[in-house]
């Protein structure tokens, strides 16, 4: 039996961003741009390439930036009309978002990622649904999350979006316990947020790209604090590797993942984004071209 279709995605972007301070003072660190796109716009185009419909927004006090952003600017779209920059206006038309396709709720407490998953349960209901975290920007031909409806429509049960890391970077995520290695997509017998240093079941760690089953949110409902005092999405869903679970799949995912959440991955996707755009790519690999010269004879 084909599972059911996945249509609901929710964002989980209640974070205070206090590694970008002080930039994020003031704005949602999700608003922030590589290139010319904030962050959430990668995470949205990505959602609806893979047939998102409805997109819920976990936020916080100080967020309205993002409603905004995805609102009407009226004034700007017609001052675009008059000077006929009619491509500028098609770009500006492309980040507004349909009445009624996006919900906003609040996370009143920092509990973690569980929870704000959790926040999100009355509007996801008895259905499978995606998560998108905003700080894992990922560069693919085809969308991570598209690649993951593919293999989910074969699966079913829950998936995990999946990487090699190297060990003694491990304990930095949540690491796959592997019960059988099938090449894209592997089924996990366990998962472990963040294990000790040397500790961990294995080097497949999970990135910020999920496909859950309802139940999941039933294990959220009776979860305690887990690592860092938090309540963890991966302890939900490891609950479902079990006998009595729905299955828990690992999916290797083609593409480069950059961590956003950090300065050094920002500045790594900024380099990176700025190289593949045909309109920069000259001009700015000249630059940095030059800067690596100029680094190195000053060594």
């Amino acid at each position: 039996m084909k599972p059911k279709k996945v249509t609901k995605a929710v964002f989980p972007v209640a974070g205070l961003g206090t590694r970008f301070l002080p930039a994020t003072k003031s704005i949602p660190k999700e608003i922030m741009t590589l290139v010319d796109r904030p962050l959430i716009q990668y995470a949205i185009d990505e959602a609806r390439s893979a047939g998102i419909k409805d997109f819920i927004f976990v936020t916080s006090r100080g967020k309205s930036a993002l409603e905004d952003y995805f609102d009407t600017a009226p004034e700007l779209e017609n001052a675009l009309k008059k000077s006929g920059k009619e491509q500028l206006l098609e770009v500006l038309k492309s980040t507004n978002m349909d009445s009624g396709a996006i919900a906003y709720l609040r996370q009143n407490r920092p509990l973690g990622l569980g929870h704000a998953v959790w926040c999100a349960r009355k509007l996801i209901g008895d259905e499978p649904f995606a998560v998108l975290l905003p700080d894992d920007v990922i560069a693919a031909e085809r969308s991570c999350l598209g690649q993951m409806v593919e293999a989910y429509e074969e699966t079913g049960g829950n998936m995990v979006a999946a990487m090699e890391v190297a060990p003694e970077k491990a304990s930095s995520y949540g690491v796959l316990d592997i019960g059988e290695d099938m090449g894209a997509v592997v089924r996990a017998k366990g998962m472990v947020e963040k294990p000790p240093l040397g500790e961990a079941p294995s080097n497949l760690a999970v990135i910020g790209r999920y496909i859950l089953s309802p139940k999941v949110l039933q294990n959220l409902n009776r979860l305690k604090q887990g690592a860092g005092g938090e309540i963890q999405l991966t302890d939900a869903i490891a609950e479902e590797t079990g006998a009595d679970g729905t299955g828990v799949y690992g999916f290797r995912f083609r593409g480069m993942r950059y961590d956003c959440g950090s300065k050094a991955g920002f500045l790594q996707a900024t380099v990176a984004f700025g190289l593949s755009r045909p309109d920069l790519r000259d001009e700015f690999s000249a630059y940095l071209h030059d800067m690596i010269a100029q680094l190195k004879a000053a060594e």
